[in-house]
């Protein structure tokens, strides 16, 4: 009876999510048409609560939401981002690394690719970053002669890298819903995230020796007539304020110093003054922070009531345990089974948001991966590099749908043929963090 109730959930789930209802109400909704159904048809425990009430059972998961001390970095790591994303940081850094990059063979590309490594370790925030780029560095590459599929392939995977790079949003509610310390999944995703990186400058390097005409050199110190001290001097600068920020917010936590929450309060803080200082912060910028910080945290908090909802009745009718047994049931080894959850997360990254994916998946298979003898933050690493693949990959991948609303002179079959390639230098990435644990184990450790 409990398989047929937990086929039944997460079909009514499917079915209603591609009708293009809200995902949050999908998942809340679902999951409390199925808590009353179950109260009414079969014997069903929440955890200890002997008998279901619906009213008292969302308020619960509601007040559980709302007063979860691990997702407050959150809130904070997303108004640090968007608060960079006014101080004008990106601007001054493409326009400084242009100059010096410009004789090396895809130098424009190169330097979209390291400004969006400050950018990832500074914000975290994937729609920030991808439009902030597609804004100031597609017209730059256009412009240059760049072809319009790996400009836009360099701007969507770069600005993407935020999602991995701590702080990462995505990793902060990882380490809430999988129960693992933040502090480790960002000590572990350190090395990966800038092996990912350097995957992309070194495509770009050697794709543009041998196709020159897909992205020309510019000589843009010679055409600036300033000398190589003030390029360096420019430089300097532009990286300095970024920098010191980020070795405030993930030094501190690395060193033991602050604990995540109280160095995203850091970083907030120390973005807001970066903001500040470079004149640029007037009052309806920092309203403008201040409602897109809310808008996002409420979207946010909405889907990890809506999926908190669902995952309780959903292990009240015995899903984890039906998975268990599915997983256990598969003649593979612990690492056939770990690859095929890695297969499956890939392939549900073409549908479904990585949120989603995080909240229902994630904590369903993760007891079970632990229970084989891996380690938790390897494995939550290497789903987290698999997750960053879905922001590229259709028909939902929302950092193809960024640029576009950004550039509008590039079409989506560009954007498509330039997602590909660093697509594939992310699964590649992937499998070396799979064969090499040690990469994401070794910092935390």
């Amino acid at each position: 009876m409990n398989e047929l109730f937990v086929f039944l959930l997460f079909s009514t789930f499917m079915l209603i999510l591609f009708s293009g209802f809200p995902v949050a109400f999908v998942l809340g909704g679902v999951g409390v048409l199925f808590a009353t159904l179950g109260s009414i048809l079969v014997s069903f425990d929440v955890y200890d609560v002997a008998e279901l009430r619906t009213i008292g059972f969302v308020a619960n998961r509601t007040f559980s939401t709302i007063s979860s001390y691990s997702l407050i970095p959150m809130s904070m790591f997303i108004f640090m981002g968007y608060m960079l994303d006014r101080s004008g940081i990106a601007e001054r850094l493409i326009e400084a690394m242009r100059r010096v990059l410009g004789k090396t063979p895809g130098g424009l590309a190169i330097a979209v690719v390291l400004i969006g490594v400050v950018l990832a370790a500074s914000t975290g925030i994937i729609g920030a970053s991808v439009v902030l780029l597609s804004t100031i560095a597609l017209p730059t590459m256009f412009k240059a002669g760049y072809a319009k599929w790996i400009s836009a392939g360099t701007v969507g995977a770069t600005g993407c890298l935020g999602i991995l790079v701590p702080p990462s949003i995505m990793l902060v509610v990882m380490g809430d819903q999988l129960r693992i310390p933040v502090g480790d999944l960002f000590m572990g995703a350190i090395i990966p995230g800038l092996l990912l990186a350097t995957s992309f400058v070194l495509f770009i390097f050697i794709y543009a020796l041998i196709k020159p005409s897909t992205m020309p050199k510019v000589a843009f110190d010679e055409e600036s007539g300033v000398s190589k001290f003030d390029i360096i001097r420019d430089i300097s600068k532009a990286l300095f304020a970024p920098l010191v920020l980020v070795l405030a917010v993930l030094g501190s936590i690395i060193a033991g110093i602050a604990s995540p929450t109280e160095a995203s309060g850091i970083g907030a803080a120390g973005a807001t003054f970066l903001a500040w200082s470079s004149g640029r912060l007037k009052w309806h910028d920092l309203r403008f922070v201040c409602y897109q910080t809310g808008r996002s945290v409420a979207f946010l908090y909405a889907l990890i009531f809506g999926a908190s909802c669902f995952s309780v009745v959903l292990r009240g009718y015995g899903g984890d345990e039906v998975i268990e047994n599915a997983l256990h049931a598969l003649p593979l080894s612990p690492e056939g089974v770990l690859f095929c959850v890695i297969l499956i997360i890939f392939l549900l990254g073409f549908f479904l948001d990585w949120m989603e994916i995080v909240l229902i998946v994630a904590p369903l298979v993760m007891p079970i991966l632990v229970g084989f003898g891996f380690d938790p933050v390897w494995v939550a690493i290497l789903m987290a590099l698999c997750l960053q693949t879905s922001f590229l990959t259709p028909p939902v991948g929302m950092a193809l749908f960024y640029i576009r609303s950004a550039a509008s002179d590039i079409s989506m079959a560009e954007i498509y043929k330039g997602a590909i390639p660093f697509v594939l230098l992310q699964l590649l990435t992937l499998a070396i963090v799979a064969l090499y644990p040690s990469l994401v184990t070794w910092l935390p450790n």
